[in-house]
Parts: C-alpha cells; sequence; structure tokens
C-alpha cells in the first residue's frame, strides 16, 4: 500500500511548492522507512539554490536542477527497517542528510542514531556541526592564536563555539547584524565587531598590536569578502573557506596575498580530514552538547509547520538577519 506525505519543492528559481507525493513503503534489505520529526534550514545554501544564479562550471550549477528538492539536516523516527539493517530499530531517533520531506526512504548506512542525551533540535545540528568541525580542523587551531570569523550565519556561530573550545586567545566575531552578533557566546576573549569585514581591519589592528589575525574563517560565502579577509591576517595567516561562493568569477584573493605569504584554505561538507571520519565528528559534536561545552539551541529563533515553507523563505530572503536558525515542526502537520 503506498503512503503519501508532504514534500518542500522549489518549482524553479524563486518558487517553493509544498507538494503531496507518494511514497512506496516497501524497502530493500538494508533501507529505513522514516517520518520527518524536525528539519532545519541551511540558510546560506538553500536561499542560494533558491535564487539560482550561478556561475557556470561549478559545484551550484552543477547540483542544482529544477525542480529542486532542499534541505539536508533532518531528524526522524524509524517507521520500519529492511530485513539487512544492522544498530538501528524501529522507533529509534536519527539524524538524515534528506532533503525536507514528511516521510522517505533512506540507506541505514546514512543514518544516525541520536543518544537518548540529545533532543531533537539539538540532533538537527548535526550535518552544520560536522562541516562546521571540518573547517576548524582545516584551520588547525593552535592554543593561543587569534582567531576571527566573518560571517555569524549558523556555520558562523559553530565555527566560533568550534575556535574557542580549541583554545583561541582572542576571537573577533564580524558581522554587521547586532543580531545575530548577540548569539554568540559570552565568554572570556570573545570580541564582537558589528561591521562588515572591510570596516574590521582597524579595530583588529588595534587591538592585536598591529599583529593582526592567524586565523580568519570567511563563512559568507559573498564573492567579494575573501579579498578583504586576507589583509586581516599576518604574514603566514590562514584564510579558511568554508563558504562556497556560487559567483567565482567575482571573487578576488586580495592584494597581500603573496606579499605576505597567505594560505587560503578550502574545506567542503563532504570531505575528511586527518582521519576524521563523518560518524566520528558527528560523535564528538554529541559529546560537546551532553557536556555543555557546545550550546546551540539558541539558535533556533523560528519554529514552522512545513506548510508554511513559501512563507519561511520569504522572510528570509527578505531579511535574513531576521532570523537565525529556522526549523520546521513536521508533527505540527494533522493527518
Amino acid at each position: 500500500m503506498r503512503m503519501e506525505g508532504w514534500r518542500i519543492v522549489f518549482a524553479e528559481k524563486e518558487r517553493v511548492e509544498v507538494r503531496k507525493e507518494a511514497i512506496d513503503p516497501a524497502l530493500g534489505p538494508t533501507e529505513l522507512l522514516c517520518a520527518a520529526v524536525c528539519s532545519l534550514i541551511s540558510t546560506g545554501t538553500e536561499l542560494q539554490c533558491l535564487k539560482g544564479v550561478f556561475d557556470p562550471d561549478t559545484n551550484w550549477s552543477g547540483w542544482v536542477k529544477y525542480p529542486f528538492h532542499p534541505g539536508y539536516s533532518m531528524v526522524a523516527e524509524v517507521l520500519d527497517t529492511g530485513p539487512a539493517v544492522a544498530g538501528v530499530r524501529k522507533g529509534d531517533r536519527v539524524f538524515v542528510e534528506y532533503p525536507h520531506a514528511q516521510y522517505f526512504k533512506t540507506e541505514a548506512k546514512h543514518a544516525y542514531v541520536l543518544p537518548a542525551e540529545i533532543g531533537n533540535e539539538q540532533g538537527v545540528f548535526y550535518n552544520l556541526a560536522k562541516t562546521t568541525q571540518l573547517g576548524a580542523r582545516r584551520a588547525e587551531l593552535r592554543l593561543g592564536e587569534t582567531v576571527g570569523v566573518i560571517g555569524l550565519g549558523l556555520l558562523g556561530q559553530l565555527v566560533a563555539r568550534y575556535a574557542y573550545l580549541s583554545g583561541v586567545k582572542t576571537l573577533f566575531a564580524i558581522d554587521p547584524a547586532e543580531s545575530r552578533l548577540a548569539l554568540v557566546p559570552d565568554r572570556p576573549g570573545i570580541r564582537r565587531l558589528a561591521v562588515d569585514a572591510g570596516s574590521a581591519r582597524e579595530d583588529i589592528r588595534e587591538h592585536t598590536g598591529g599583529g593582526m589575525l592567524d586565523v580568519v574563517f570567511d563563512v559568507t560565502g559573498h564573492p567579494a569578502v575573501l579579498a578583504q579577509a586576507t589583509r586581516l591576517v599576518k604574514p603566514f595567516g590562514r584564510v579558511v573557506l568554508l563558504g562556497d561562493t556560487a559567483t567565482p568569477s567575482k571573487q578576488e584573493m586580495g592584494r597581500n596575498v603573496v606579499s605576505h605569504s597567505v594560505s587560503i584554505l578550502g574545506i567542503h561538507a563532504l570531505a575528511e580530514f586527518k582521519g576524521w571520519t563523518h560518524a566520528e565528528m558527528a560523535g564528538l559534536f554529541a559529546s560537546y552538547v551532553v557536556q555543555g561545552r557546545m550550546e546551540v539551541a539558541s539558535l533556533i529563533t523560528h519554529r514552522l509547520s512545513p506548510l508554511a515553507a513559501a512563507d519561511a523563505y520569504g522572510m528570509l530572503a527578505r531579511d535574513r538577519g531576521s532570523a537565525m536558525g529556522v526549523l520546521f515542526d513536521w508533527t505540527a502537520i494533522a493527518e
């Protein structure tokens, strides 16, 4: 017997639909049948997918084809398992990198069973937590370094938390939106700058005695920011690109990269680094949350029914600074 469920679809550029779609519940040997509990909008990535403006021959142009199914941060309940599935049982809560959909099937190897101590609104961060952990690992942060994070959206918030856990001396959180800066943890050694990256240079110069930064993370995905970021680091400093711009033709590396021997380091969400697997990174994030060393619940600012998806993306397109974590609550849909 086939079942029906709602799915969020970008039908074309700048057009969001919520469609009722059928799913065959019959499972292969290693598949799971899942019911969504909640899913998180990755605001920068999903808005770029909705906008649909990409340079040719980029990851974006090869990935986004309409109709497009957005989303990759899902907590769900397992309704059934295939006969060869091990380690996942009916009734388990799992994190899955799956688009926004009420019911779906997935391979069991792609599911992470959530520990009992991890709430749904914490578990929904698994994917973004792995991506940002990769960024911190790529920087190879060392005790006592001075670090900047440009762009305090969801990824920037998590990067700032990882950098602080890594033992930085001073962390400069840089974003012109005061509402975003307010969500950065209030800890000793964290300095908030409510300016854009280009305007942060003098403040950083003053507070480092002219020494500038050891590392700066560009988490904006904006093509203009890289050239500004490279001017914030000292000679032999590192710039980590954690936001992949959709228009690299407009991106410049900056005037001092060669003269100051600056390293520009890229990292992608699908990568693994220095032997750490995705499962291990997800487990470390969960440990930090359980231990109280990383707090993410405060990053959820909006909880909406998936049936209001068009309004949710419209709100974000008009003013991303008005929201941080926008969560679709699939349990809010009446059967």
